[in-house]
């Protein structure tokens, strides 16, 4: 019994260990105040997109919620003023499947803001399909609305310099692979729909925000403009709920358990947002609040600067 039990206690302490140590990682610990400053947050009416705001918000910044649906965010929008006692919170409609939309709102936030100070990325999505412009739905979305986005806006982040682009990839990028082929030929980085499919997608548009943010710190050299791009940890969030419900059934106690909340999950998105003198590590790739080295395929300058001329070729840039 006491042999039982002594193992039972090991365990029990392992798991505690890993569950507050390992999963929950390190916190931002920046002070920093954001007041007269503008930031904007795509995805940002639940998960970790909507914590961020809140601590954005929290620390004085006014903070535009960019956000798909209107219903979902208009009620973000209260929860966000709620939570941090600010009124300078705003809901601006953003579809990044849509590049109409994606004009759309670059066009109406340049006429009504006059700043932008840090731009977050943050939206993604898990599924395929095809956006209303022909892309494939993962492709579309987790890149080239983001793509598309960043680039409208980066003469009014120009403007209000020193300033900041957070891209939210994540470690799935190390299993991913840019097939340029299937890009020119099909407008998507995959078409099959199985699991494994579908996850090898995802991981390949994770690539390219990497890519992405590789290939845009090069091009604002000589700005004080930055860009950083992270994995924020395996996050208990909505990016699974368009995965078959049985999946969703036996990820939920592992999740629970395994999988850092929206709260743990927001911390390094924060801390490449607000951390004071990160900027000569412009372009570089963050997990845990940590600077981390990525494999050759991730800053492989040929790639990415094939990438960006092809991306701005399919968002109507070129």
């Amino acid at each position: 019994m006491s042999t039982l039990l002594l193992v039972v206690g090991v365990v029990v302490g392992l798991a505690y260990i890993f569950r507050h140590v390992v999963v929950k990682g390190k916190r931002c610990t920046s002070k920093t105040k954001l007041h007269g400053k503008t930031v904007i947050v795509t995805g940002s009416n639940t998960g970790i997109g909507k914590t961020t705001a809140i601590d954005l918000a929290k620390r004085g910044a006014r903070v535009i919620l960019a956000c798909r649906s209107k219903q979902r965010g208009e009620a973000a929008l209260e929860e966000v003023k709620k939570e941090s006692g600010s009124n300078q919170v705003v809901f601006m409609p953003l579809d990044l499947g849509s590049l109409k939309s994606v004009r759309s709102f670059a066009e109406t936030f340049l006429k009504s803001e006059p700043r932008l100070d840090i731009l977050i990325n943050n939206a993604g999505i898990f599924l395929q399909g095809r956006t209303e412009d022909g892309l494939g739905m993962m492709f579309g979305v987790n890149h080239i609305g983001h793509f598309l986005l960043t680039n409208l806006l980066l003469d009014r982040l120009k403007e209000c310099e020193p300033s900041r682009v957070v891209i939210l990839s994540s470690m799935a990028h190390n299993f991913g692979k840019i097939d340029f082929d299937c890009l020119n030929s099909h407008k998507a980085l995959g078409l099959g729909n199985s699991a494994m499919e579908v996850f090898q997608v995802y991981s390949d548009s994770k690539l390219c925000n990497v890519l992405f943010t590789h290939e845009l710190a090069k091009k604002l050299q000589g700005t004080k403009v930055t860009s950083y791009c992270l994995h924020p940890g395996a996050i208990n969030t909505e990016l699974a709920r368009n995965t078959p419900s049985i999946m969703q059934m036996f990820l939920k106690p592992v999740t629970a358990f395994f999988f850092k909340d929206s709260i743990q999950g927001a911390q390094t998105t924060l801390h490449c947002a607000v951390e004071e003198g990160i900027e000569p590590l412009n372009g570089r790739y963050f997990s845990n609040c940590t600077v981390r080295e990525v494999y050759a395929k991730a800053k492989d300058d040929a790639a990415a600067k094939k990438l960006w001329e092809l991306s701005e070729r399919l968002s109507g840039l070129a």
